[in-house]
């Protein structure tokens, strides 16, 4: 059976079984989108790092979870998303934590070292 002329011919499906599951959406995929959006977003400010490292870790169980469903379980694009922006908020919390550790060195370095007497005083 082909659709039009010059087209490759499609591939029949076998039916399914009665008793196989219905594909769904893996609960988690949505989980480790909605963390790493926030991580995301709250990278910045050092507090993304928890939600970001939640991300990743859930990410990792779905994995293996819809791996082990045989296909049955779906979201892997919400699973690489979500991923993607947990990586971004850790990357910002790393950001973040460098540039403080240089403010803070140049203000030390900046600062008189020792105890500061008056100009009359040997």
């Amino acid at each position: 059976m082909t659709t039009a002329a010059g087209q490759v011919p499609l591939a029949h499906q076998p039916p399914r079984h009665p008793l196989d599951p219905d594909p769904v959406r893996a609960t988690k995929a949505r989980a480790v989108f909605a963390l790493g959006l926030i991580g995301a977003l709250t990278g910045i400010f050092v507090g993304g790092v928890v939600p970001a490292t939640i991300a990743l870790q859930l990410a990792r169980q779905a994995r293996r979870e819809a791996y082990a469903s045989g296909g049955f379980l779906t979201g892997a694009a919400w699973l690489r998303r979500g991923e993607r922006l947990a990586r971004v908020g850790l990357v910002l919390v790393a950001v973040a934590v460098v540039t403080l550790v240089v403010i803070g060195v140049v203000r030390l370095a900046g600062s008189p070292y020792g105890q500061d007497f008056a100009p009359n005083v040997d």
